[in-house]
């Protein structure tokens, strides 16, 4: 898949270059074989899922939200005889979308992170602050759109929204300017709300547009990728044979520590039970996945030359164990309607 960087709207590929992001690291990650059934929870362009069917003579399920990507993916699927199955949804349904086929456990799941090229380069996704079109960023067709809760969001909550998933240190001074102009007249494109925020912010990064934490804030709330996230992983781990693996590329701090904490709490070895502390260690579940490396593997210079986009792509991968999975904890998304204050 052609994945950006997190503002999605930095140096970009020409319209339609499909560039995979880590897709070595990813294939060494997954090691494909014949007879296997593989997950591509993030279909995008398909470019994972086709290497994933080059590799191996496998089975791929690819999941995308976006009816766009289903239908761009219809040649794909029918080069490959019937070893690609288009599903439309949600990857943190993967469980369930799998059970619809037949298909209780497969050997791989790959989760490429993020807004994708063909929805970053077409303005009417209204995805990218540098070309102009309607304030959207929905990647399926359904819910609120971004200008949905520029127009409704009270001037608190917009703050902490951008502060918390846009880790924009100037965040009261966006909401503020948004909420004034908002008040002039509605914010309904891409374009304007991008010159809202570039004169409230003061461009101190070399190369790092002032919008794109503003917009990478609304759009995670839009798709509430960060609860989708928490989904993803759980129903990866229930779907995952034992020795199956799990390979995650992620592209801004907020997935990555989510990703990590995710994989570190299951691999660890529960704590020995002890005389001193009664209730420790005897109903501590046992690690339901292996690390395959402590670090998360980044794109060499080369690939960060040949794709601008991959700069900031972490991939963390882990193999499922024997372990039964482990009961679910809440989604640990980011409400709306949580409030703090914003700095």
């Amino acid at each position: 898949m052609n994945r950006s960087r997190p503002g999605a709207g930095g140096a970009e590929p020409p319209a339609g270059r499909h560039v995979p992001v880590l897709l070595d690291s990813v294939l060494a990650a997954l090691q494909p074989c014949d007879g296997a059934a593989y997950v591509d929870g993030t279909f995008g362009s398909g470019g994972y899922s086709a290497a994933l069917l080059e590799a191996a003579q496998c089975r791929v399920f690819a999941i995308d939200r976006d009816p766009d990507a289903i239908r761009r993916g219809m040649p794909l699927a029918a080069r490959y005889g019937g070893r690609l199955t288009l599903v439309e949804g949600r990857f943190g349904d993967m469980d369930r979308l799998l059970a619809s086929f037949g298909a209780d456990a497969v050997a791989g799941v790959a989760l490429d992170l993020g807004v994708s090229s063909p929805q970053l380069d077409v303005p009417e996704r209204g995805f990218s602050f540098r070309q102009d079109g309607p304030l959207d960023m929905r990647m399926g067709r359904d819910g609120d759109s971004a200008a949905d809760l520029v127009a409704r969001l009270p001037e608190a909550e917009l703050a902490r929204l951008i502060r918390d998933l846009g880790e924009e240190r100037y965040a009261r001074r966006v909401a503020r300017a948004i909420a004034a102009a908002r008040r002039v007249q509605p914010i309904r494109r891409t374009g304007e709300l991008a010159e809202v925020v570039r004169a409230a912010v003061p461009k101190t990064q070399a190369g790092l547009d002032p919008a794109t934490r503003t917009f990478q804030a609304l759009r995670i709330a839009v798709n509430d990728e960060l609860g989708e996230l928490d989904r993803g992983l759980a129903a990866a781990e229930r779907v995952l044979t034992p020795g199956g693996r799990l390979a995650v590329v992620s592209f801004h701090s907020l997935e990555d520590a989510r990703v990590k904490d995710f994989l570190r709490r299951r691999s660890l070895p529960p704590p020995q039970a002890s005389r001193h502390r009664p209730g420790v260690g005897g109903a501590a579940r046992p690690p339901s996945f292996r690390l395959l490396s402590r670090r998360p593997v980044t794109p060499s210079a080369a690939e960060v030359a040949r794709n601008p986009r991959a700069r900031s792509a972490r991939l963390r991968a882990a193999e499922r164990t024997g372990a039964p999975p482990w009961p679910p904890a809440g989604d640990g998304h980011l409400r709306l309607s949580e409030g703090r204050g914003a700095g």
